[in-house]
């Protein structure tokens, strides 16, 4: 067996034949519920793609209740809640809550 001597300008080539590998996390929301008392049910996926073949996928779900504060929340998630959660949602969510702990 004889060994292979190569210069920088080779070693260099060969560097640039390598397959540069694309590694990204993305995160959607891919489901948002408004029940028919107002609450908002969201899942946002997070993803792992590796040169556009997903290697993992998780999970993450959250609850806003009408009239929560959305400081912080998604945009789409607030733009739901600003339609779904009328002066009329808010008042009634909050009358049935009022309601379950005082019994």
């Amino acid at each position: 067996m004889t060994a292979q001597i190569y210069d920088v300008d080779s070693l260099n080539q060969l560097k640039l034949k390598e397959p540069k590998m694309s590694l990204t996390k993305q995160t959607v929301i891919d489901q948002i519920t408004v029940t028919e008392n107002g609450i908002i049910l969201y899942r946002e996926a997070t993803k792992i793609v590796e040169d556009g073949v997903e290697l993992t996928k998780t999970y993450h779900r959250s609850i806003l209740t009408p009239g929560q504060d959305l400081t912080g929340q998604p945009e789409r998630v607030v733009a739901i809640a600003q339609v779904a959660w009328t002066p009329e949602v808010v008042a009634a969510f909050e009358a049935q809550q009022a309601l379950q702990t005082a019994l």
